[in-house]
C-alpha cells in the first residue's frame, strides 16, 4: 500500500489530497505545512517553489516553455535576499541591487508559504518535492490545458482527467471543501504527481541538475 500527499496553498493555509495506491483516501485542511510532515506519506507534493537559484531557474523556464498558454501559471521561486527581507519594499531594493530585476508583488506574496515549507524541505528534501499542477494536468490532458482552472470549463476539464487517472473527488471533503475548488484540484493533481514519484515514473524540468547552495536538487516534477 502507496499512501503520498498533494499539497496546495489557500487562503487558510494548505489544502492536502491523500492517495492511497492511486485513489482518493481524504482531504486535509491544516495552518500550517509542518502539521503534514507526521503524515505516514511516502513522498508529499506541493505547488510551491523549492530552492532559490539566484534571481531565476532553469526549471521555471523550462516548465513555462512546456505549458505554452498556461505558462503564466509559473511564478519564479523567490531568491534569498526576498525569502529574509521584512517587507516587499525591502525584498524589492536587496534583488534590484544584486541581480539587476525588481520582484512583482505577486511573488512577493510566495514568501510566507516558500518559508513555512522550507526547514522540511531542507530535512527530508527526496521526500517533499515540488510539483506544479498544471504540468500534472498536461501529462493527464497529453497537451496544455485550453482553459484557465478559474474557468467552469477549465474546472470540469481538470475534475474529468482526474476522474480518468482514477481519482474521484468527492463532494464533500469535509474541512478541505472550505477551500477553493481550484485548489482543492491542485492538491489533487499533484498527489497524482506524488505517486508517479513514488513509483519512479515521474518526469522533471530541467533535464540537467540544478542545485542549490546545499547542493539540494531544485526540479519541477509532475
Amino acid at each position: 500500500m502507496t499512501r503520498v500527499l498533494g499539497v496546495d496553498g489557500c487562503r487558510a493555509g494548505w489544502v492536502a489530497v491523500a492517495l492511497v495506491d492511486g485513489a482518493f483516501a481524504e482531504a486535509r485542511l491544516v495552518a500550517h505545512f509542518g502539521e503534514l510532515v507526521e503524515d505516514p506519506a511516502a513522498v508529499i507534493g506541493v505547488d510551491i517553489p523549492l530552492g532559490s537559484i539566484g534571481a531565476s531557474r532553469a526549471a521555471d523556464r523550462e516548465a513555462r516553455r512546456l505549458l505554452g498558454p498556461r505558462g503564466a501559471s509559473v511564478f519564479a521561486a523567490l531568491p534569498r535576499e526576498v525569502l529574509e527581507a521584512p517587507d516587499y519594499a525591502t525584498a524589492n531594493r536587496a534583488v534590484r541591487e544584486r541581480f539587476g530585476v525588481g520582484v512583482s508583488a505577486q511573488a512577493w506574496n510566495l514568501a510566507p508559504k516558500m518559508r513555512d515549507v522550507e526547514p522540511h524541505w531542507h530535512a527530508a528534501p527526496a521526500r517533499i518535492v515540488e510539483v506544479h499542477p498544471e504540468l500534472s494536468f498536461r501529462a493527464l490532458a497529453g497537451a496544455p490545458l485550453a482553459h484557465s482552472k478559474h474557468s467552469w470549463a477549465g474546472l470540469r476539464m481538470r475534475l474529468a482527467l482526474l476522474a480518468r487517472a482514477g481519482i474521484a473527488l468527492p463532494d464533500d471533503p469535509g474541512p478541505a471543501g472550505t477551500a477553493g475548488p481550484d485548489d482543492v484540484v491542485d492538491a489533487a493533481a499533484v498527489a497524482w504527481s506524488a505517486a508517479r514519484l513514488a513509483a519512479g515514473t515521474a518526469e522533471r524540468v530541467p533535464g540537467d541538475d540544478e542545485r542549490d547552495a546545499a547542493g539540494r536538487l531544485v526540479a519541477i516534477s509532475w
